[in-house]
């Protein structure tokens, strides 16, 4: 059987220090930051084009939390990238844990695993799969292979990589790896020219890995072995078993084995990193995306209704309203429907803090947008006061909603665009642009949306209790609870 390529995307991550727009149900990976696309659709299309001595597989491998599964899945069938596996996490157990998982799944053909955060950005695709190319060579031949960035700058956000010998494929061996510097010592680092951006990239085969893993965490590899074994299988969803998942020891693939590699004369795996320069960045917090953004002549980069007078050096995002500047430099404005960040560009890295105490005070804004995405479509929170709830419901073409009751809320349809199924009780009525339905407190019902075209209505709710969580289910297309 001829080696491949496997694409395995890696994301889990949450990406609070983006917020408000990147949010615990709805993270940086699913938002389109860079371009057109989001990150995710960007990461599974980068290798499109791609000549070398490997394939590249035609569908990447998943690993993500199960909460976002279903935008997941469609962001990848959208961008023409189905995932041939979702692998889904119950919770996140950092980056170690999730390859097992990867590796083990696709140990019987043991590929050349080309593991990749969902949530990177890669300007130059071009040299990103030269580097590829070289590294999968090696890779194939049984050697851990990782990416180096060639450093323009000292960055005091990233780890570095000290690298030693050239070896093949235009690689280097590594030396060592080093934590997140102060500015002296990154300073010094960039001006050694023997040190690297620690990128998070990795090219392995799936055996060595495991190998790997085996000897310096055999723990973490059997609890990732027990959690796949105690899980099921739903078409093209891995669900791991929770309790044993929730048990295994949470550890990034650096600390794991990494760092323990280069040292390891007995395992017998060679390490070997790789430059790269592509104008890389992980995004890790609003200044790093400015730095990547296009900019106008002032230094600017902006996205959405905005505008600017007498501005300069500074990212603005407006994502649903307009948004004017007027006199300010070096600042991020990024606005929401219900949340608007402004902040000096040099103090991003601070908003993590901001989400923090938003989850210590039990607000919903750390956690979940106004516009919240389900796998029939999605739902924006208009308006809300005692007793009353209105919503904006759009349902893709052939979806439908589970049937199900509500013990607290009565409920008022007007369909705007396109037409309703509408199974209320023991009737089942179609409803039509600018007509409406009631749905009685109490009484069994579903929404579908049996056209061509989105289905989209005006729910209103009225009652005592409004809560998303006042709901029975009895019979539903997505296997939710």
């Amino acid at each position: 059987m001829t080696t491949q390529i496997l694409p395995v995307i890696l994301s889990g991550g949450s990406g609070t220090r983006l917020w408000p727009l990147s949010r615990e149900q709805y993270p940086k990976q699913l938002l389109p930051l860079y371009d057109n696309q989001s990150l995710l659709q960007s990461t599974a299309t980068r290798l499109d084009g791609f000549k070398g001595a490997l394939e590249v597989a035609a569908q990447p491998l998943v690993v993500c939390n199960e909460e976002y599964r279903f935008i997941t899945a469609e962001q990848l069938r959208a961008a023409g990238k189905p995932a041939s596996t979702l692998i889904l996490e119950p919770m996140g157990r950092n980056t170690a844990p999730a390859l097992t998982l990867a590796a083990l799944v696709s140990a019987e053909t043991d590929p050349v695993l080309l593991v990749m955060p969902a949530d990177h950005v890669v300007p130059d695709r071009a040299a990103f799969q030269q580097a590829i190319g070289a590294g999968a060579q090696l890779a194939a031949a049984g050697a851990v292979v990782t990416f180096g960035i060639l450093p323009d700058r000292p960055e005091t956000g990233y780890g570095y990589i000290q690298t030693g010998n050239a070896t093949e494929h235009g690689a280097r061996q590594i030396a060592r790896f080093v934590e997140k510097p102060n500015l002296p010592t990154a300073e010094r680092y960039v001006a050694s020219g023997e040190y690297l951006w620690n990128s998070g990239l990795f090219m392995l085969r799936a055996s060595v890995w495991l190998k790997a893993i085996g000897r310096f965490r055999p723990d973490l590899l059997a609890a990732c072995r027990t959690a796949l074994e105690k899980g099921s299988r739903d078409a093209d969803f891995v669900r791991v078993d929770p309790a044993v998942f929730a048990a295994c020891p949470a550890d990034s693939i650096d600390y794991a084995v990494m760092e323990k590699l280069p040292g390891d004369r007995e395992l017998g795996i060679a390490a070997h990193v790789v430059p790269l320069s592509c104008g890389w960045s992980d995004v890790g917090a609003w200044d790093a995306l400015w730095l990547v953004a296009k900019k106008d002549e002032a230094g600017n980069s902006t996205r959405g209704d905005v505008m600017l007078r007498d501005t300069s050096g500074s990212l603005v995002i407006a994502d649903g309203r307009m948004v004017a500047c007027i006199g300010i430099d070096d600042m991020v404005v990024i606005e929401t429907p219900d949340a608007v960040l402004v902040a000096r560009k040099d103090r991003t890295q601070e908003v993590k803090q901001i989400v923090a105490r938003l989850k210590s005070e039990g607000r919903s804004e750390a956690s979940t947008h106004r516009k919240v995405h389900r796998p029939w479509g999605w739902f924006d929170s208009i308006d809300s006061g005692p007793r009353f709830h209105v919503k904006r419901i759009v349902v893709t073409p052939g979806a439908s909603l589970s049937m199900q009751m509500h013990h607290h809320r009565a409920e008022h349809w007007i369909v705007v665009t396109g037409t309703a199924r509408v199974t209320r009780g023991d009737e089942v009525i179609l409803v039509s642009e600018n007509q409406s339905t009631y749905i009685p407190l109490g009484t069994r019902h579903r929404l579908e949306n049996p056209g061509k075209v989105p289905l989209e209505m005006i729910e209103v709710q009225s009652g005592a209790y409004l809560g998303e969580d006042d709901i029975v289910r009895y019979d539903d297309t997505y296997g939710r609870g």
